[in-house]
């Protein structure tokens, strides 16, 4: 699978480290809702298709990317930055070489 890095270009998957599910949301810190934490920490979802993912390119330029991959063939539709401090958002179309 080759995962386009809108920095260094296709890579191969092996450059890259899976971060976890891009959908989630953190409860506050301060927070001492334990149902709220426990389900952060434990529940996941299994989605079939399109999925919100988040990988580090940590082979690479480092860089935190958000990708959108199909969960049932690997194809991945977008890569993006995570954060818009690297420059543009440009989001990258990336074949599927599984």
């Amino acid at each position: 699978m080759l995962i386009t890095c809108p920095y260094c270009g296709p890579r191969d998957v092996i450059e890259f480290t899976y971060q976890g599910d891009g959908n989630r949301e953190r409860p506050d810190p301060a927070s001492q809702n334990f149902e709220a934490w426990n389900a952060y920490v434990y529940d996941r979802l299994n989605p079939a298709g399109d999925h919100n993912e988040i990988w580090q390119h940590s082979g690479g330029c480092r860089a935190h990317l958000r990708v959108v991959r199909n969960t049932l063939t690997h194809e991945i539709s977008s890569v993006a930055f995570v954060r818009g401090d690297h420059g543009s958002s440009a989001r990258h179309k990336a074949e599927d070489k599984a």
